[in-house]
């Protein structure tokens, strides 16, 4: 059986492909699989970042979750990066086969480099920074970046986040960026050789997500609205996530209350938290739902008829897609399967233009339309079953190479001599026989050369 370690700056039930879905269906595929996270808030960067915290159960596994183990370890922040504390202990105790990691840069990414090195798992990675959320990305160079040919912001972005991610990238094998222009960011930026890049669209969990086409979804749909004070006749526009300035869903609340005040039949939900909720809840027409489990949230999406994602990109726009809603977007996102046929995009952060998109679709024909392509992409194409399936592919391809063999044989060795040392070790050391222990001396001299291929 493969054993998988997914690691995970936060841990939030029901929210997180990498902490929640992906692991539950490499479980259905036979994989033994524990996520590794700190106890941090969702909205955690748009705040101070706390001091250190130890975990619940200071790591230890707190919870099973769909077949997999979850364990909650202490954090640190040094540097604006989270920092687990505990994890190569940790990752000593679980001995996977496979790690992969939510992000290619930070200390999270570079300890699982070095301990792919020490105990000689296969290392994998994602990039999920779109070029319109990643602010040097869109930036044009300053006048004295112009004059002088020096840009400070680069030149820190540099040794920050280039140089320690180009480090880690010398122990990873691949790394999954969710659109071209995440991985364009992660080869521009974050120091990932093009060769180890590889798009791959995020996908949905299409047993919680998908449009009320039952007489049972169907009545669910007409109570929660009845719950929510939505009349029959309103075009509910739901958003979900984070409320912080970055994902900016006040603007989208602001343009619902011009809408209601001016007699027209918008309403706004909005489901999550963060620094906005106050003003939002104050906009006419607009209700605040706390955030919900991932299971709930496919009967808040079918219950409205728009979804509406203002700013940055979001993998909850592929779950309203697949509960048969169009979509509004900026016009600068890069994450074409989400948009295509399936909703209108606006200028960003202009709320008049906003109006005008979301008054386009009033006609009910066009949103089912719209919905029902949606809907079906993301069921045809969009499946975390097939996703998980090539996962599963690529790690076993990774686990199937002579050097991974080595390696692990090798570390096996090293672990017998090093665990002699306890009475329990002495024991168990007995089958460690007399050509074993000189063949391990001949393959000792050879250590430098099995570490980190």
């Amino acid at each position: 059986m493969m054993r998988i370690v997914l690691i995970s700056e936060i841990f939030v039930p029901g929210m997180g492909y990498l902490e929640n879905i992906l692991p539950k269906y490499l479980v259905r595929l036979g994989a033994e699989v524990d996520v590794v996270a700190s106890s941090l808030p969702p909205d955690f960067r748009q705040r101070a970042l706390p001091p250190a915290q130890q975990g619940h159960g200071a790591g230890t596994a707190v919870e099973t979750t769909d077949g997999f183990r979850l364990h909650v370890m202490g954090h640190a922040a040094t540097l604006g990066h989270v920092r687990l504390l505990g994890l190569s202990r940790k990752l000593k105790e679980l001995r996977p086969d496979v790690v992969q990691t939510m992000t290619p840069i930070g200390w999270i990414a570079l300890e699982a480099a070095w301990n792919r090195c020490r105990l000689g798992y296969r290392l994998f990675s994602g990039c999920h920074h779109h070029a319109s959320v990643f602010s040097l990305a869109r930036r044009q160079p300053t006048l004295m970046a112009k004059s002088t040919g020096f840009d400070v912001e680069r030149w820190q972005s540099y040794l920050q986040r280039f140089v320690p991610g180009h480090v880690a990238s010398w122990a990873t094998e691949k790394y999954y960026a969710i659109s071209p222009d995440c991985a364009e960011v992660a080869e521009r930026f974050f120091g990932v050789p093009p060769k180890k890049l590889e798009v791959r669209p995020l996908g949905v969990d299409t047993e919680i997500f998908h449009p009320a086409s039952s007489p049972e979804k169907l009545a669910e749909r007409t109570a929660l609205r009845q719950r929510l004070g939505y009349r029959e006749d309103e075009i509910v526009c739901v958003y979900s996530g984070r409320f912080g300035a970055d994902k900016n869903p006040l603007l989208l609340a602001r343009a619902v209350a011009r809408l209601a005040s001016a007699g027209e039949p918008f309403r706004g939900l909005f489901i999550g938290q963060g620094l906005q909720a106050g003003e939002i809840a104050g906009c006419q027409g607009c209700i605040v739902q706390p955030f919900v489990p991932v299971r709930q949230l496919g009967a808040f999406y079918r219950a409205a008829e728009i979804g509406v994602w203002p700013a940055e990109e979001s993998m909850s726009m592929l779950d309203a897609l697949a509960c048969g809603l169009p979509l509004v977007a900026n016009d600068t996102m890069q994450a074409p399967e989400r948009m295509r046929g399936t909703g209108f995009a606006y200028r960003l952060g202009d709320v008049d233009d906003l109006i005008v998109q979301l008054r386009a679709l009033r006609d009910v024909r066009l949103r089912e339309k719209m919905g029902a392509e949606g809907a079906r992409r993301m069921r045809d194409d969009f499946s975390w079953e097939a996703i998980a399936r090539s996962r599963i592919e690529d790690y076993s391809a990774a686990l199937d190479s002579p050097n991974f063999a080595r390696q692990r044989n090798f570390e096996s060795r090293n672990w017998k001599r090093k665990s002699a040392r306890t009475v329990a070790g002495k024991r168990a050391v007995e089958k460690f026989t007399a050509a074993e222990r000189s063949d391990f001396v001949r393959r000792e001299t050879e250590e430098s050369e099995y570490q980190c291929k």
